[in-house]
């Protein structure tokens, strides 16, 4: 099969088809999308090696559960062991053994093929499209908010970062307050909430703080600084930048001004998949590339340009 590998650098290289293991599904993957985390995996952050990529669509070719086969599926990215102590916890996704697509210790899906556990698996409602399933795993990390804390409908909220993650932050958030803010540097991607009605401002235009949540999710180290400026005294900051560099942060502020800060990976897959179905959330605007795994160094080079949102890989048909 065709793979996109980052060893050092990033190469379209010919291997072999993987294998499932058992309770695992092979599945062919139809789209893929490009994030946040696989441009700076190839920065550094993670130390990863391997084939790239977390976020897809794709058929089960190949599993013991003869349910799933031939099925359009989407796959959560953490593989657990289901013995250690955060397990025993129920909290899998910290699982201390875990492996991650694309990310940790596991093959990622910019490839042709792709192994998964059955468990790991949702199936796809039939009237969604191919190009809108690939965005159920950033989706479900957006749903994670309101699922790590109660988003009352008078809070004041404010989302940083008009990329990928934020934009669909400020939609996720505004179901429940309609006092959400979503503040960028790019005009042009600001806009794409303007049909929804979400309020929106420039990074360089004046915004009254006092915020009682501030998402943080503009993926540079200044980030928290600037969410720490805008939430009020004991208000939240959630924190989903991941950079290979680190961050900058007033700790001084955050002591005196008691700020929670919650850190915030991924997240539920029904409520993203149910979101997609029903049309909640908008996203075709939100894609502004696709190309073909052949092309997929290019994509990757053109996915961190300013002029770019979403990029999608189209593997097989």
């Amino acid at each position: 099969m065709k793979a996109l590998v980052f060893d050092s650098t990033l190469k379209l290289l010919d291997l072999p088809m993987p294998t499932p293991a058992p309770g695992e599904a092979l599945i062919r993957v139809l789209y893929a999308g490009i994030c946040r985390t696989d441009l700076e995996i190839v920065r550094g952050y993670m130390g990863f090696h391997g084939i790239l990529g977390h976020e897809f669509v794709g058929v089960v070719e190949r599993s013991h559960n003869s349910f799933l086969r031939g099925k359009r599926v989407v796959g959560e990215i953490n593989c657990v062991c289901k013995a250690c102590t955060y397990c025993n916890m129920e909290m899998p996704r910290h699982c201390e053994r875990r492996t991650v697509l694309g990310i940790q210790d596991r093959p990622g899906v910019f490839a042709e093929y792709v192994t998964l556990p059955e468990e790991n698996l949702h199936l796809v409602p039939k009237d969604v499209q191919n190009e809108m399933a690939v965005f159920t795993e950033p989706l479900a990390a957006a749903f994670r908010i309101p699922e790590q804390l109660s988003v009352p409908a008078d809070d004041r909220v404010i989302v940083l970062g008009d990329g990928k993650l934020g934009l669909l932050a400020a939609q996720v958030l505004w179901l429940h307050s309609k006092n959400t803010l979503c503040i960028g540097k790019h005009p042009w991607k600001l806009d794409l909430l303007a049909p929804l009605g979400i309020p929106t401002a420039l990074n360089t235009e004046p915004v009254e703080g006092k915020a009682d949540i501030v998402v943080e999710a503009t993926g540079t180290v200044f980030g928290l600084n600037r969410a720490l400026s805008l939430v009020r005294p004991e208000g939240t900051i959630i924190l989903k930048t991941t950079t290979e560099k680190g961050f900058e942060m007033d700790a001084v502020s955050t002591v005196v001004n008691e700020v929670h800060i919650v850190g915030s990976r991924c997240g539920p897959f029904r409520p993203a998949l149910e979101a997609i179905a029903t049309g909640t959330v908008e996203l075709t605007s939100m894609i502004t590339a696709v190309y073909p795994l052949d092309d997929g160094v290019e994509a990757l080079s053109r996915a961190k340009d300013h002029d770019m949102l979403k990029v999608l890989l189209h593997i097989s048909s």
